[in-house]
């Protein structure tokens, strides 16, 4: 990148989307956060994105933008460029690559949230000699990975490592997927969400009632942590389950890929991340192998709310990178991404 030059990259979740501008010394240069969910009903979603974008560029004063990164949840074609699924905002075959091409006449490249988020707390993180990585983001979702032999893992369908929709009940609670008994039916922040309501009602719960009163589109991951703080037991034994079948799910990936590194990372962590790691640490230990999980380091990632835009940010420079190196037709040649 030329000193005159920056990319975006975009991050749209399940309750944001957050675009950062980024320069040539890779420094983040301006951000703009805004709702997912909840504006005008005449506002489609692609023009949410778009003007989340266009506020982020113009906050950076507007510098030469050369092309933009985004990380999308659920699966998604990173050849095509199409968001396919995501059940927590109800979108399907939404082809974002193309409308962000059209509006912004730059590059734009795309992938999973999460894939991304691991991939930026790799590189930008301490161990990033580590081949095999696994990234695993409890929030809104939960979120999934993968990256083999340095490369991130999109499997024959290209939405691999959706560890959120691991069955870990049979028939057990219906997940925003179709399918029961998830792990992100039974640990995301929507499910302890569930929970923690339950107590509201009861009135087993009176700070939280204090805080957020009957509306529980108001439990916020700061929340649930500053509750805990204040002694809520019963709402921690709810977080902490959470957070162990969250590992439980962790020792099988150990148990199955064998990696070198777990990078926790999402609001969940961000704001609970001494519960999360204690909680993980136990049942790795519990259900791993012990010849397996011997060397696995498992860490909080550092790049809490940027991780998946930093992320965004990576993926756009090394597709540059690669259409630099041999041309736009095999942009994906020698690359995992």
């Amino acid at each position: 990148m030329k000193s005159d030059e920056c990319i975006v990259g975009i991050d749209i979740g399940g309750t944001k989307i957050l675009s950062v501008v980024v320069n040539n010394k890779f420094e983040i240069v301006s951000r703009c956060r805004k709702k997912t969910k909840g504006w005008a009903k005449d506002i489609k979603p692609a023009e949410r994105i778009i003007e989340t974008i266009e506020e982020s560029i113009q906050k950076a004063g507007s510098p030469k933008i050369i092309g933009i990164g985004v990380g999308a949840p659920g699966p998604v074609d990173t050849k095509n460029g199409i968001i396919i699924n995501t059940p927590n905002l109800g979108w399907k075959d939404f082809a974002i690559v193309d409308i962000l091409m059209e509006h912004f006449s730059v590059p734009v490249f795309l992938d999973n949230d999460v894939n991304l988020g691991t991939y930026a707390e790799w590189l930008l993180g301490n161990n990033k000699d580590a081949k095999h990585v696994v990234g695993v983001f409890p929030g809104t979702g939960i979120g999934g990975g993968l990256i083999i032999n340095r490369k991130i893992v999109h499997g024959a369908s290209g939405g691999a490592g959706e560890i959120g929709h691991m069955t870990m009940q049979i028939d057990g609670p219906l997940c925003g997927c179709g399918k029961r008994g998830c792990l992100e039916a039974l640990a995301s922040r929507i499910a302890i969400m569930k929970e923690i309501s339950a107590l509201i009602l009861r009135g087993e719960s009176e700070y939280l009632y204090e805080k957020v009163g009957t509306d529980i589109s108001k439990i916020r991951s700061s929340i649930i942590a500053e509750v805990i703080e204040n002694g809520e037991k019963k709402v921690e034994n709810i977080v902490r389950k959470a957070a162990y079948l969250t590992g439980v799910a962790i020792a099988n990936l150990i148990n199955i890929l064998s990696p070198e590194l777990v990078i926790l990372g999402g609001g969940l962590i961000e704001a609970l991340g001494k519960i999360y790691e204690e909680e993980i640490q136990k049942a790795v230990k519990e259900h791993a192998m012990p010849f397996l999980r011997k060397k696995v380091i498992i860490e909080i990632g550092k790049l809490g709310d940027d991780a998946v835009a930093l992320g965004s940010t990576l993926l756009c420079l090394r597709k540059l990178e690669k259409i630099k190196e041999f041309g736009n037709e095999n942009v994906n040649k020698g690359d995992g991404k």
